[in-house]
């Protein structure tokens, strides 16, 4: 089912679209945790269970820099394909869907083959103690060899999302979600594979998903009637998915390999503090990925009105996904304030004395409080984003990670400790958000729009 979101009140067309969106990210969020919680939880003895949530922790900043190039894709294949279903230019759009996923193909088998040679130089590269080095490389092997799925399934969702379908996505992964947990407790609790469980599980499922999503797509995109035959590969096509998604790509890559950098520093702290860190961020990205799915609405909305030259409905989209996303802020913060230990301590294995909890509880004491004002600058990204206007939106996130990366290095020298790594949190957000704020402000989406 598609949803055309240039018609209708705007609050209400964004809510309903992004539900969806927001039960999608809350599934696919809690399967990462499950992951982190069963092999911590279900190893044969505490101080095993720690070293595999280590383990499976160090290897996860890797991970995400490949999920930040398909979700790079995932958003330029979005931005055009909803300015093109808003202006009802069928036709094209499917040309569209056929170059992205062509491209997305051939981009995942490239990345497949840099993964498997460089699996164990970037985990040296990292300082990976060597108490975690084998079962985090092993995750990160079995990871790389489900990237065509990844790929698929991400590229697919975001052509979904940007007809007005964000119900199907929402399917697709409650039924991964589901098999991911169900596999993760038959090959760790059952079989004790631990890390290799975990790391196949996440793989059969990602492929059936993927695999799913594909198929459906081709259901959805043959169901148009455009009276005419479409390219399957356009280089114009190409050329204008590319002035989307490479910057998106670039932007997604910058923050995962910010992400490493930051990794390489709480690698330095030892192995309880990397678990401490593995579980808190599961816990922190919950939230986040949450309140992101708002804007992520917002950004599709956006693309559409922009697509059928509907500017007066931006401003009013805006202010819904603001109250829609920080609402769901407060509700986290009055969560995780009073029981981040507790939370954290859902990933620690029975019996552990170690100070997992403290180093978990004491990152989302610094981070919550700040939730708002990561959400200010989610839904006026969205707007950047959805109108095209990619260079701002560069700046915005750039600036966010450079100042977030430099401060986690400056304050980790000053501090001694991985204190001065959790504080740069805040700064990043606050000084983001306030760019963010005055792009959208000064109308800068507002200019070059794009012909279709």
């Amino acid at each position: 089912m598609t949803t055309d979101l240039t018609e209708g009140k705007p609050s209400k067309k964004l809510f309903w679209f992004s539900l969806p969106l927001l039960l999608s990210v809350a599934f696919q969020q809690l399967y990462q945790m499950a992951d982190s919680m069963i092999v911590g939880r279900f190893a044969i003895t505490p101080e095993a269970g720690e070293l595999a949530l280590a383990a499976v922790g160090a290897s996860y900043p890797i991970t995400q820099l490949f999920v930040a190039v398909a979700t790079g894709v995932n958003i330029g294949t979005s931005v055009l394909v909803s300015q093109l279903f808003g202006a009802k230019r069928y036709l094209r759009m499917k040309t569209a869907v056929s170059t992205a996923l062509i491209s997305t193909t051939v981009i995942a088998l490239l990345l497949t083959l840099i993964g498997t040679l460089a699996t164990g130089g970037i985990m040296s590269a990292l300082q990976t103690p060597a108490n975690i080095f084998d079962d985090g490389a092993l995750y990160l092997r079995v990871y790389v060899f489900g990237l065509l799925f990844l790929f698929l399934y991400n590229v697919c969702t975001g052509i979904f999302n940007a007809m007005g379908d964000s119900r199907t996505p929402l399917v697709l992964l409650i039924i991964s979600s589901v098999s991911n947990v169900v596999l993760d407790l038959i090959f760790v609790a059952g079989f004790h594979w631990d890390v290799a469980g975990v790391a196949w599980a996440t793989f059969i499922a990602q492929g059936a998903s993927g695999v799913l999503a594909f198929l459906l797509l081709l259901r959805r995109v043959r169901s148009f009637d455009t009276h005419g035959h479409f390219l399957f590969f356009s280089a114009e096509m190409l050329r204008r998915l590319t002035n989307y998604a490479v910057p998106s790509i670039a932007q997604q890559s910058f923050v995962s390999v910010g992400n490493v950098i930051i990794q390489y520093y709480v690698n330095l702290c030892g192995a309880t503090v990397i678990a401490g860190y593995s579980a808190a961020t599961k816990v922190n990205m919950f939230a986040l990925t949450c309140c992101m799915s708002f804007a992520s609405g917002l950004s599709s909305y956006v693309a559409q009105n922009i697509g059928a030259r509907k500017l007066e409905r931006i401003g009013p989209g805006l202010k819904a996904g603001a109250l829609f996303s920080i609402g769901l802020a407060v509700v986290f913060m009055a969560v995780y304030l009073p029981f981040a230990g507790r939370l954290v301590g859902l990933f620690v294995p029975a019996g552990s004395a170690s100070g997992v909890i403290d180093v978990g509880r004491q990152y989302l004491f610094i981070l919550t409080p700040f939730y708002i004002i990561v959400c200010i600058k989610f839904v006026c990204d969205s707007v950047l984003r959805g109108a095209g206007a990619m260079r701002p939106f560069m700046v915005t996130t750039f600036s966010d990670l450079i100042l977030r990366v430099g401060f986690s290095v400056i304050l980790y020298h000053v501090m001694g400790s991985e204190l001065g790594i959790w504080l740069s949190w805040p700064i990043g957000w606050f000084l983001g958000s306030s760019i963010s704020v005055f792009f959208y402000k000064r109308g800068v989406w507002k200019k070059n729009l794009p012909n279709l």
